[in-house]
Parts: structure tokens; C-alpha cells; sequence
């Protein structure tokens, strides 16, 4: 069948935008439609039309309230997308909370982090099942990422595969199905949105003791290196979205899995 290159961008939070994702995944051959709806856009009822799903981050929380109220009114209806792109086997990319959403869409278990907020530049871990996925094969043991979360997956949906962990925060990076893989952890991130995230967490960060000069100076650092592995990464999600194995240009793979028709 014909797969358009069309990608419905969930943004959750004005704060998280698509940044240098939305690039790399433009670079990829996607065409991006970013739907706002904490600005009162509406999400599409369906994903008919759509090669890819991408859900961004934010600061609400994945879980209910002591109230039973959801951190955002659109999230029960965005619950129902994300299970749609998992049964038909749109490929999805979750970011931070949207890969918290997409795990408590399917079973899984989000929470306030017992370790506390996890914040700045970090490493994660991939594990050995990541050299047969499609897209995470190509990525290091431990690459960069850059973290600004208070909440964390305790439980994953049941057949999910876990990716990548890290010490205090085991569920990093994730593949629920096929076809939809969700990181806890940025990508998106350029210096300006981090430093914004500083600005308005700026007492979280007194509480912890982190300096944010000196965070920023880290982040400023690492932006590279984090390019260097995510790029590729988006692009060869980019290539899944639009029906082909990621090249060889697109990370150096192998030959690998191709996600089969949808």
C-alpha cells in the first residue's frame, strides 16, 4: 500500500515543542502537523491519513489526581489515539510525558519518581533486546540525553520491551508492539527550551542543589553529542513511518526488522 508522509506532533505543553526533533524528522521525509491542544486545537478523532504519531512532553502528570481528574482534558481522548496507533500499527515516537501517556493508555503504571526529579545531562544504558529493534540497534550502550522529569513509568504495559534503563529510573526507552516506542527522556531540546525550563524551575532546582549555570553550560556541551546519536535515530523512525528499512546512511545498520504493512 501507498504510506503518505503526513505525522500528526501532539504538543502537550507550550514549553515542548517539536525543536531539533521536528527538524530531523522533517530531514527524515516526514511532514509535520503540529496540533496544540493546551491552545485549544482540537486532536483529530482518528489517525486516518497519518504515516506517524509524535507526542511531546509536558508538565502535567500522566496520572490521575487525588480528585480522579486527568492533568490535561484532552488527555482521555489522546489515550484513545495512541491505543489506535498500536493496534493498527501506526508508528508511534513518545516523548517524556507522552511516553508515560502512552504506558498508562495501555496498562502501565506511571507515578511521582520515588528517586525524586531527575534533571540535566544523563546517561542511559540500552540494553542487549535493542539489537533487534529497528530503529534502537544502532544506538550506543550509553548515549546522552537530557532529562527534566519528576514522574516515572514503575510498570510497563504487559509485552512491552524495555530499550534502555538507567540506575534509579529503570524504564528509560521503551517499544510497546510493532511500532511505538516511547523515551522518558528528551531529544527535542535545544539550549533556549532548557533554558526556559530552568528559568521557570528554578526552585526545583534550589532544592536540589544544581547549580543552573553550570547545567546549562552542560547542556550547551552535550547538544552535539546528543545530535550525533538522535538524529540518525529520528531518521530512521522517519524511514519506518514511511514504510522502508532505515539505510545504512541512517545510522549504519544491519539489516534489520522492517515494521510490516499497516
Amino acid at each position: 500500500m501507498t504510506i503518505g508522509n503526513l505525522t500528526l506532533v501532539v504538543e502537550n505543553d507550550p514549553s515542548d515543542g517539536p525543536g531539533r526533533l521536528g527538524d530531523w524528522l522533517t530531514e527524515g521525509g516526514l511532514q509535520l502537523q503540529v496540533v496544540r491542544p493546551h491552545a485549544g486545537e482540537p486532536l483529530p478523532e482518528t489517525l486516518d491519513g497519518y504515516a506517524a504519531l509524535v507526542v511531546l512532553g509536558g508538565e502535567q502528570d500522566a496520572f490521575p489526581d487525588e480528585a480522579g481528574e486527568r492533568g490535561a482534558p484532552w488527555f482521555g481522548q489522546l489515550d484513545g489515539l495512541m491505543r489506535k496507533a498500536v493496534r493498527h500499527r501506526v508508528p508511534t515516537l513518545a516523548i517524556c510525558l507522552g511516553a508515560q501517556l502512552l504506558a498508562n493508555a495501555h496498562g502501565g503504571t506511571v507515578e511521582r519518581s520515588a528517586a525524586g526529579p531527575e534533571i540535566g545531562v544523563r546517561l542511559v544504558a540500552r540494553r542487549d533486546v535493542a539489537d533487534n529493534d529497528p530503529i534502537f540497534a544502532a544506538v550506543p550502550f550509553a548515549p546522552d540525553v537530557f532529562q527534566w522529569h519528576r514522574d516515572e513509568i514503575v510498570e510497563l504495559p504487559m509485552h512491552a520491551t524495555l530499550l534502555a534503563a538507567s540506575t534509579h529510573y529503570p524504564v528509560q526507552a521503551y517499544r510497546l508492539g510493532t511500532a511505538a516506542w516511547g523515551l522518558q527522556f528528551h531529544i527535542e531540546c535545544d539550549l533556549r527550551m532548557f533554558a526556559d525550563w530552568a528559568m521557570e524551575g528554578v526552585q526545583t532546582l534550589v532544592e536540589l542543589d544544581i547549580d543552573p549555570v553550570e547545567m546549562l553550560e552542560r547542556v550547551e556541551g552535550a547538544l552535539d553529542d546528543v545530535a550525533d546519536v538522535w538524529r540518525p535515530f529520528a531518521q530512521r523512525f522517519a524511514a519506518v513511518a514511511l514504510g522502508r528499512t532505515p539505510r545504512a546512511g541512517e545510522g549504519g545498520l544491519r539489516s534489520l526488522p522492517l515494521i510490516g504493512p499497516r
